[in-house]
């Protein structure tokens, strides 16, 4: 029987509790509420071990099993609990797993029985991805205008994205929630997000610009990484106010040396450029592969901007019919005071 008392993900805030996640290591990294803290009473393989008990013999063999591993570690998980709990006097713990079943209850008992006063979150996780399942059906229910940045590879979009939300603007910066530059070389010095976790990114931001009558993102596949955009966001990328910027040249191979930084990432650029061999003429590979040995980088970009890049984006850029307008800047600066403008135009 769970005598536990439990809480509701509507009422949970960060001001006034403290949550803890008990779920496995592996389940945590895929997706977890923002700013809770993983407590696993399982580890990936007992966890793997635990569910194939549950599904091939039965529930009792699967309990009897659980209690056998967690039983020696409940000990170290109450001095983790209540040692973070003590640096935050404040917030009341609540404790959740995948769905507010056994491993969450049978922590917030032993807390409770310890003397700390815990919660579990009612539906665990599943509560959390249900706020998101509905806030994007919101989305689609009520749509927000969307102002759409493209150009060209290099042209520092995702850059400026970033400053103008710094700034306040309802920006949803996606490739940084998806953890992926969005192209073959995008996963270089970057985590790539799971569908759950860029969704639960994606949900938070949300939340933060819940009152905007527009949303600005830059012009994106349906795939980012491992991510997939939804569709309320693709469909506006097609309907809405695009800004084209384009900046020299010069400067977009430099920005893409410095962000990619090649010197530290040689292996990964010569596999991403082996994935993009056959969509290349040989004549422009040899000269590739020559300019990587050479270790001459910003080469190796004007090569594939030239080849590959710019012809595709120009090819893509034939799908929209959506008003557009076309910015061109000699620097960073300009271009960034240029959007800004216009943005501020659109918005007002």
């Amino acid at each position: 029987m769970n005598n536990v008392k439990t809480i509701s993900i509507d009422e949970i805030n960060e001001d006034h509790y403290l949550l803890f996640d008990v779920r496995s290591p592996k389940e945590f990294e895929e997706y977890h509420i923002p700013n809770a803290f993983n407590v696993s009473i399982f580890s990936n393989e007992e966890r793997a071990e635990i569910g194939t008990l549950y599904k091939q013999d039965s529930k009792e063999a699967a309990m009897d099993r659980g209690l056998q591993v967690v039983a020696p570690k409940l000990p170290s998980i109450y001095k983790e609990i209540h040692t973070k709990s003590k640096e935050h006097p404040e917030k009341q713990v609540v404790i959740y797993c995948a769905r507010g079943g056994f491993r969450s209850q049978s922590i917030a008992q032993t807390m409770n029985m310890m003397g700390m006063d815990t919660l579990q979150l009612d539906g665990g996780i599943r509560s959390y991805r249900k706020k998101i399942e509905a806030t994007f059906k919101k989305i689609v229910a009520e749509p927000r205008s969307i102002i759409v940045l493209e150009g060209h590879t290099g042209t520092m979009k995702t850059k400026l994205l970033k400053e103008l939300q710094e700034e306040g603007y309802p920006v949803l910066n996606l490739e940084e929630m998806a953890g992926h530059k969005g192209s073959i070389f995008g996963n270089i010095g970057e985590h790539p997000s799971s569908q759950k976790k860029f969704e639960s990114s994606l949900y938070e931001r949300l939340k933060e610009i819940e009152n905007s009558s527009s949303f600005i993102i830059e012009s994106e596949s349906k795939r980012i990484g491992r991510a997939i955009v939804p569709d309320f966001l693709l469909e506006g990328k097609y309907s809405g106010v695009r800004i084209h910027v384009e900046l020299p040249f010069h400067l977009r191979v430099q920005y893409i040396c410095n962000v990619y930084e090649p010197l530290l990432h040689k292996d990964e650029i010569v596999e991403a450029i082996h994935k993009l061999s056959r969509r290349l003429p040989p004549s422009v590979m040899t000269d590739i592969q020559e300019n990587l040995r050479a270790l001459d980088y910003e080469k190796v970009v004007s090569l594939l901007l030239e080849n590959y890049y710019d012809p595709k984006y120009d090819y893509a850029e034939q799908k929209y019919d959506s008003e557009c307008i076309k910015l061109s800047s000699r620097s960073y600066q300009e271009m960034y005071s240029e959007v800004k403008n216009q943005i501020d135009h659109l918005l007002n």
